[in-house]
């Protein structure tokens, strides 16, 4: 095993639906999963949508879209029956609207282009200068004189465009994005619409992990992708709860309202035990949360430990969300001595899908 791969298989849901997942294996161990639900929008999905009714005191519309009710979260400038684009941008709460915005972008593995923000501008994670030059050239040739350009849409450079020594695969990119906004931005529909499906497990991951080795097809010994890459032996520390370094434990559970967190010390009664549990559960949550699926409140019920010890906690906290692609609040103590954070559910819930699989 490679220390970094992407494996791409399948997942019978029922007996008339196969859907697209796709596996992070970094090190040995499961770092990112997806798997997709055909039966709810993937964030990214683009609609034309109907303006239906204003909230009050919240601040936001319903509006109509072919799979349902949309939540936005505005009202200004808007009227009920009025035509809009808008994108998914996130998973709804079971019995909930689409969490939606009008902000609409559209991104692919180097590009992002931005409607009504014009401008070109480079990810910060690119520091060579000459690649940023090179760049920046590409971005004018093929953008700069583009329609939607003069429409007043920018173009972000990802930080991907770091990793492809071909300029000429980030031109095309460039140009396909350009060419994608231009189409949906010029709709002139009036009901509500599906436009622009959101990007499957295949496409997420190829568009949006770091490189690594793909793997995917049947291998030679006529095991299926995940099976064969082993990730369904490394998908076990997701069931139930999961050993950590030091001999503690961390137990993850999801309800309807918010998602549980129990750290334990396990066999270790030492002073400093509690303390040395919970820093290890921490850096292992994020991993824990992103593959599992879960967001929205999470609770953490942490290992006894002195009040002396938070300030180190926290900052092992913030460090282990860093650089999490989930967007994370740390909101901080509860009165009983616990942690809460607000995550976004950007992922759908798989905790059954991962019994199954394991299992």
């Amino acid at each position: 095993m490679t220390d970094r791969q992407i494996v791409l298989d399948h997942f019978k849901r029922d007996a008339d639906t196969e859907v697209e997942m796709a596996a992070l294996i970094e090190e040995g161990r499961v770092t990112d999963l997806l798997i997709d639900d055909p039966s709810v929008p993937a964030p990214g999905t683009i609609y034309r949508a109907i303006a239906d009714r204003p909230v009050k005191g919240q601040g936001g519309m319903f509006v109509k879209t072919p799979d349902g009710s949309g939540f936005l979260r505005q009202v200004r400038g808007l009227k009920p029956g009025q035509a809009l684009l808008v994108q998914v941008t996130g998973f709804a709460e079971p019995g909930k609207a689409l969490p939606i915005t009008t902000k609409v972008l559209f991104k692919s593995r180097y590009a992002i282009v931005t409607p009504d923000a014009p401008g070109m501008n480079i990810s910060r994670a690119i520091k060579d200068d000459d690649l940023r030059d090179s760049l920046m050239e590409v971005a004018h040739e093929v953008f700069a004189d583009h329609p939607i350009a003069a429409d007043g849409a920018g173009l972000i450079l990802r930080s991907a465009c770091a990793e492809e020594v071909d300029l000429d695969v980030i031109a095309e990119d460039i140009a396909a994005m350009a060419d994608l906004a231009a189409n949906v931005m010029a709709d002139e529909g009036s009901g509500p619409e599906l436009l622009v499906d959101g990007p499957t497990a295949h496409e997420l991951a190829l568009r949006d992990w770091e490189p690594g080795q793909v793997v995917s097809g049947m291998s030679s010994d006529k095991l299926a992708p995940f099976e064969a890459a082993g990730v369904l032996d490394l998908l076990q520390p997701f069931i139930g709860g999961a050993a950590l370094p030091g001999g503690g434990q961390i137990f993850v559970e999801a309800t309807r309202a918010c998602v549980s967190v129990d750290v334990n010390t396990g066999a270790d009664g030492s002073p400093a035990a509690g303390f040395k549990a919970n820093l290890a559960a921490v850096r292992e949550l994020p991993r824990q949360l992103r593959v599992r699926g879960l967001g929205g409140i999470v609770y953490l019920d942490l290992a006894p430990m002195g009040k002396k010890d938070r300030r180190q906690f926290e900052s092992a906290l913030r460090a282990a969300f860093r650089k999490d692609s989930v967007e994370t609040v740390l909101a901080g103590w509860t009165p009983l001595g616990g942690y809460e954070l607000q995550r976004k559910r950007a992922r759908l819930p798989l905790g059954p899908i991962l019994a199954k699989l394991a299992g």
